[in-house]
């Protein structure tokens, strides 16, 4: 049986790490499926958002497989470092947009899961937490970097020393979670959200995601820069021309993503 399932549907990329009986905790194995998995879609043209989640209805992810982790040298475990790191990494530099379905713990590199994603709505039974300094390491899959620049220095701080949980709705107001929902209706909020999305330009939306991804953490002037270069990449689209001949046949834009 497969770690991760990957399908497409409708536009929407789903991916599920696949390892529920283990809370979907990440092994080598699973990190490299992630990979091909993440590399496919950008790849894949067709593809407007991603949908992120774990199997079950216990966990998002609690991490990195520590009863593999015990079991690898030196060498192995910077290898696995590296591999997650690449893997959330590849993830949030992904040009569609990207939602976690987060349905149940994420935890440690499931939180770091979360984090590589643009939007994380939530169950609320869901709990999150950097624990890694509980286990003597540190969040080393992006978690020391997204969280502060996500919720500020001083609360990322105090997540991070602590190795504190917070629940669902803790989460929401710290502004991690875009959104907390019933069980039943997290793929329904999820998928709505795509939706939303998706009834836009997807050139659009990619370049949008790319001047802010890549304009929030420069000066003024350089974000600016950055966003009127993404801005000239949306001038020669037939989407563009298409707005504007349904703007005057008043009707609703079909947008092919050319």
């Amino acid at each position: 049986m497969s770690n991760v399932i990957y399908k497409v549907e409708n536009h929407i990329a789903y991916v599920t790490v696949n390892r529920p009986e283990v809370l979907n905790c990440f092994n080598y194995e699973t990190l490299i499926e992630l990979q091909a998995a993440v590399e496919a879609i950008y790849t894949y043209q067709d593809i407007r958002v991603v949908i992120f989640t774990g199997a079950g209805d216990k966990a998002f992810s609690a991490g990195v497989d520590l009863k593999e982790r015990k079991t690898l040298n030196l060498v192995q475990v910077r290898r696995n470092a590296k591999v997650i790191r690449d893997v959330f990494n590849s993830i949030a530099g992904l040009p569609q947009p990207t939602i976690a379905a987060v349905n149940g713990y994420a935890l440690g590199g499931g939180f770091e899961w979360l984090l590589s994603c643009d939007f994380a709505i939530a169950v609320e039974e869901a709990s999150v937490g950097l624990t890694e300094t509980s286990w003597a390491i540190i969040p080393g899959a992006g978690g020391t970097q997204r969280l502060p620049r996500l919720i500020g220095e001083t609360k990322a701080k105090e997540l991070i020393f602590t190795a504190k949980k917070v629940t669902a709705k803790e989460a929401l107001d710290l502004g991690i979670l875009l959104k907390v929902v019933p069980r039943s209706r997290l793929n329904a909020a999820c998928e709505e959200l795509a939706a939303d999305m998706m009834q836009n330009g997807p050139v659009a939306i990619k370049q949008a995601k790319y001047a802010i991804t890549h304009g929030m953490n420069t000066d003024l002037q350089t974000g600016l820069a950055i966003e009127a270069k993404a801005y000239e990449l949306t001038i020669p689209t037939e989407d563009r021309i298409e707005a504007l001949n349904a703007f005057s046949g008043r009707r609703k834009p079909q947008f092919s993503g050319q």
